[in-house]
């Protein structure tokens, strides 16, 4: 009998191995195949104009009393100067006063338009840290073989760049088929209000629909994806959602020297402890699934086994991911408390405690999902659930379409461009201005081709952001392969 169960169970591992390798055997490449193309760019020309840029001091702040107009209007008189051609054959919108509308009219009306979109806004300096900047966040020096300053990285970068792409192909009297627009916005780190938004609503208003849409929110990694060797270019298919739930409770407050047993501070920092031991659930599924269907065959091949038979190993998998905060955030709706507030004596019993909790919603959970669970996890009727700071929630984007023109249009431009990079699809864990386009638009992409080492990621909105000369060159190039691809 011993004997029967152990053949039995060689066949079975035979049988499993079997279709493991079959599998893997099956798990291909999906990276386009295409010929480098050579772009001419002034690599130093176009960084003397991004740098130059980047003296403008566009700041956003949570406070509108302290917002400074003056550096916006210079920054659109500067870009006016610029690019002479862009603002000759385009018409020119300003909305609000400080963002900005491009209409580059295409010879084919039958062809949807495509939008590229940036932000012209910067986040402040955070007090205490001008003395750790290697050069002056907002001096635009070029050092190094790099270009210093706040917008280097976010998101000037994209606007100069597209601005210089178009630029160029107007001089090489380049004609379009398919209309673009580029628009960008002036208050994006603030939600995006009085720019993105608005410059959406003017588009619907017109009937605009567009083909598709790219705006920042991905970039090429370089030794940040394990396992694979080459550079990974992460392209945004959808972007997590975002709320914030307020916790409250009133207690009876009273003399310290005679507690009850849980106080008002005691009973939330339960319901909080119960909330970060109770996730909602992880997931591999959507943008995060299809990243690994196309990194996945170009990894080793333990690594590309494990991945073409997730079916197999997902348990692993997920272990693995949920070990970092930056793949963690990939498959789960993620919680954070943020701020606690109660209290206002050493020996007074707190009357009132409240705590803000802010969840960054994956595609598939809604924003009533999470409160549901806030509330299934908390388990107490006196604890009060409510939002907090409501006028910057959103639920998660649709997910874009791999199979849609866009995507394939923006994969070719980049393996053109940067041949040794891998393509994938992700999805964005932060927020950007594209939602203000959802109404118009089933496919939106979010992706810069900045070029990231792990070492890099602590620059954008932090101290020392730069980009590389070499890689602002092959930024330009980018937009400009892009706007050419898109013409069928």
């Amino acid at each position: 009998m011993l004997k029967k169960v152990l053949m039995f169970l060689g066949l079975a591992i035979v049988g499993l191995l079997a279709i493991v390798l079959v599998k893997t055997a099956m798990f291909s490449s999906k990276q386009v195949q295409v010929k480098p193309v050579k772009v001419s760019v002034d690599a130093q020309t176009v960084a003397k104009r991004l740098a130059e840029s980047i003296r403008f001091r566009t700041i956003s702040f949570e406070d509108s009393k302290q917002f400074k107009g003056k550096p916006f209007l210079d920054l659109i008189q500067f870009i006016e100067k610029s690019f002479p051609l862009v603002h000759k054959h385009l018409k020119v919108e300003k909305i609000n006063k400080y963002s900005l509308l491009y209409t580059w009219k295409g010879s084919d009306p039958s062809l949807k338009p495509f939008l590229l979109m940036g932000h012209t806004d910067v986040v402040p300096v955070a007090t205490g840290t001008l003395k750790d900047w290697k050069h002056p966040p907002y001096s635009g020096k070029i050092v190094d073989g790099a270009i210093w300053g706040r917008g280097s990285l976010d998101d000037k970068v994209a606007v100069i760049g597209v601005l210089e792409g178009v630029e160029a192909l107007l001089a090489q009297k380049f004609k379009p088929k398919r209309t673009l627009y580029l628009a960008f916005g002036h208050d994006e780190e603030i939600g995006g209000n009085y720019g993105h938004k608005a410059i959406g609503a003017r588009l619907k208003k017109r009937g605009v629909t567009l083909e598709y849409v790219l705006d920042e929110g991905m970039l090429i990694t370089d030794g940040i994806l394990p396992g694979v060797k080459q550079p990974v270019a992460l392209v945004g298919l959808a972007e997590k959602g975002y709320v914030t739930i307020k916790l409250s409770i009133k207690g009876k407050g009273g003399h310290s020297s005679m507690p009850p047993k849980h106080t008002s501070i005691g009973l939330l920092s339960t319901a909080v402890h119960r909330l970060e031991r109770n996730p909602m659930p992880a997931r591999i599924h959507g943008p995060t699934a299809k990243m690994f269907e196309y990194a996945g065959p170009e990894m080793s091949f333990g690594l590309k086994a494990v991945f073409a038979n997730l079916w197999l190993f997902r348990p692993v998998v997920m272990g693995i991911l949920k070990k970092k905060k930056s793949t963690h955030a990939t498959i789960r709706t993620t919680t954070a408390v943020t701020m606690f507030n109660s209290g206002t004596k050493e020996n007074v019993l707190p009357v009132h405690a409240s705590v803000v909790i802010n969840f960054r919603i994956l595609p598939g959970d809604s924003i009533k999902s999470v409160v549901a669970h806030v509330k299934k996890v908390i388990n107490n009727d006196n604890i009060k659930v409510s939002y907090a700071n409501a006028k910057f929630f959103t639920e998660p984007s649709p997910v874009s379409s791999i199979d849609a023109k866009g995507f394939k249009v923006v994969q070719r431009s980049i393996r053109e461009i940067f041949p040794s990079a891998i393509v994938a699809p992700n999805l964005v864990v932060g927020g950007t201005d594209s939602r203000h386009y959802i109404s118009l638009c089933k496919n939106i992409y979010r992706f810069v081709p900045i070029k990231m080492k792990p070492s890099d990621v602590k620059r954008i909105h932090g101290t020392n952001e730069r980009i590389m000369v070499d890689n602002y060159a092959d930024i330009v190039r980018f937009y400009q392969q892009l706007i050419r691809n898109s013409q069928h």
